[in-house]
């Protein structure tokens, strides 16, 4: 059953990027209207972004804006022309390792550019607002698996200490505002349509060119990779159900999961954590190539292993991912030679 909005269309921001193009096709499928936007960014190759993007301009009930988070200006007339009863908030600058170059995009954007999706939120009574955070968050906590009720003190990156400011910010908007705020900490999302920067992306380049893959760690720690099919429907799930003031919530328990405001915080991923070695093979099985590994250390800001404890999100929603690593890493592959032609 769909929630519906007492107002307006979807925003959907980074709709031109991996997860919200996916996100915006579903939610075109089921007779929403989307407004997207994005900015175009070079980050990483823009006409794989053009192409993503052309594929929802070919389609009824989805507008496109082209324009930056940090525009305050244009970000304060897109809620006030469109008036959005939902916003989908998935535009930032990711990547852990960019930052060592650039620390200005991570601020600017996932810092500066969600305060002003929070400001629009505020003064247009938005009904709900769902914001992609990070498994980086759980930086050094090494309390297998990551549960939203523990510690997110201690951010080993830039990156991860952006998201982490989300959360704050979102949660002191819900509390002072009454804004219905859901963050989602995405474990390691792959699939059609993803990320040239992205190890799976990465790999696949290397080995079809015959080239050495940079394979840190040595290949022995673990992540709850996710599927993106298995990352949209959690998305849509959450964003029917609204959140809601807990008013059993005691402030003499802090808990980082819990609050009286209409504030939650899930985790979604897959439960079942895949050493990065086995993850390899598996690429190497669908590519019919073996591939040349250059076997390396641990990045500086990279934690061991990653895995989600998605409880708080099954019983929320009834999520459950299901695509497994063979089907999702096979489907990969399919989509990478057609759009490559290789």
């Amino acid at each position: 059953m769909i929630w519906t909005s007492r107002q307006g269309p979807v925003l959907v921001t980074g709709s031109a990027g991996f997860i919200g193009s996916h996100v915006t096709h579903v939610l075109l499928d089921r007779g929403e209207r989307v407004v997207g936007l994005d900015n175009l960014n070079d980050y990483y190759d823009v006409e794989l972004k053009r192409a993503r993007l052309s594929r929802l301009q070919e389609r009824p009930g989805y507008r496109h804006l082209q324009a930056d988070l940090v525009d305050r200006e244009a970000i304060e007339g897109l809620f006030e022309e469109h008036r959005p009863g939902r916003v989908v908030h998935l535009a930032a600058q990711a990547g852990v390792r960019y930052a060592a170059t650039n620390p200005h995009a991570y601020t600017s954007s996932n810092v500066t550019g969600f305060l002003h999706i929070l400001e629009g939120c505020r003064h247009h009574s938005v009904d709900h607002l769902v914001f992609a955070s990070t498994s980086s968050v759980y930086g050094a906590n090494t309390t297998m698996p990551f549960s939203e009720h523990q510690s997110t003190e201690h951010p080993l990156t830039l990156y991860a200490a952006t998201k982490k400011a989300n959360e704050m910010m979102a949660h002191s908007y819900a509390h002072l505002y009454g804004i219905p705020c859901t963050g989602l900490r995405f474990f390691t999302v792959y699939g059609p349509w993803g990320r040239p920067d992205m190890a799976l992306f990465l790999f696949t380049r290397a080995i079809l060119a015959g080239e050495p893959i940079k394979v840190f760690n040595h290949g022995h720690h673990k992540r709850s990779f996710t599927y993106i099919d298995d990352i949209v429907e959690g998305v849509i799930r959450v964003l029917d159900q609204p959140a809601r003031a807990d008013t059993g919530w005691s402030s003499d328990q802090p808990d980082p999961a819990r609050s009286n405001a209409p504030y939650r915080l899930f985790n979604i991923g897959n439960e079942e954590p895949v050493e990065l070695l086995r993850y390899i093979q598996v690429l190497e099985d669908c590519l019919g190539r073996k591939a040349e590994m250059e076997l390396l250390p641990l990045q500086p800001g990279d934690v061991p292993d990653t895995e989600a404890d998605v409880s708080e999100l099954i019983q929320a929603v009834d999520y459950r991912p299901r695509v497994s690593v063979e089907q999702g890493v096979r489907r990969f592959v399919d989509w990478y030679r057609e759009y490559y032609r290789c």
